[in-house]
């Protein structure tokens, strides 16, 4: 549910029902508006609530039906705007990520960082572990490569993104990444993404070449729900009837999900 506090409503009236909510067994979410304050409320008991309506600064409770909370525009009316280093996304922003599939070569990355900064690019992308169909194809230069990431990175002022594909890999692509991709063979790996909740580092999720759009809220809601607000999605194609395309863009899913 959400509680969608009064214009007026205070900091101590807000943090009056926070505590009631919390008391009550709910997780509070707390979204600071531009002219009002929403708290939604996950998990819990069932409540009553009138109850929450008769708390000072409350102007009403709403109930929210579909299975993602704090991923609805319900809950977040405005654009989420993510700033990284120089680039921006979100809202009015459309940066753009570029580079190479795989880091093979700081020679390669370097040549690639050096023609997206000329471009006025801010993030360079790279993969470091690679997830690939074929067990015997190369499967990224791993910690080495993150290491060649960023260093062209900081020489040419670029953002970073690159793949993790386990929990144990997170604490050390903190040191590298600004920000920390989710592959689409990953999008439904559910302790990977609760994980990713608990960081302080935007995320940007993959859609599974399968999955519905539903299902690919439902990721980023384990994400949001852990607390880290700042997650990007990423329309990457899904598998369809045709077989000569690797991917089919569903180009119609973003303005659905938007």
């Amino acid at each position: 549910m959400l509680i969608i506090m009064q214009p007026t409503a205070d900091k101590t009236q807000i943090e009056n029902v926070i505590k009631y909510v919390e008391k009550a067994g709910f997780t509070a979410h707390v979204s600071n508006g531009e002219f009002q304050t929403v708290i939604g409320c996950v998990g819990g008991k069932t409540i009553d609530k009138r109850n929450i309506e008769l708390l000072d600064g409350v102007r009403e409770v709403v109930k929210i039906t579909s299975s993602y909370k704090l991923a609805s525009r319900t809950f977040q009316h405005q654009d989420t705007i993510i700033e990284v280093k120089n680039a921006k996304f979100g809202g009015k922003y459309t940066g753009i990520m570029a580079g190479p599939c795989t880091v093979e070569s700081e020679k390669q990355m370097e040549e690639a960082a050096e023609k997206l900064s000329a471009l006025g690019i801010k993030t360079i992308r790279g993969g470091a572990f690679k997830p690939r169909t074929s067990p015997y194809s190369f499967q990224g230069m791993g910690e080495e490569g993150l290491k060649i990431l960023r260093k062209v990175a900081d020489k040419y002022d670029l953002a970073v993104i690159s793949e993790v594909m386990e929990i144990s890999q997170i604490p050390f692509m903190m040191k590298y990444v600004d920000i920390l991709q989710v592959g689409a063979r990953n999008m439904q790996n559910f302790n990977l993404l609760k994980e990713l909740g608990e960081i302080n580092k935007p995320v940007m999720i993959k859609r599974g070449m399968s999955a519905t759009i539903e299902e690919w809220l439902m990721a980023a809601e384990y994400v949001l729900s852990g607390g880290n607000r700042e997650v990007l999605l990423c329309e990457r194609g899904i598998r369809t009837f045709e077989t000569i395309t690797r991917n089919t863009l569903d180009l119609s899913a973003i303005p659905v999900v938007k």
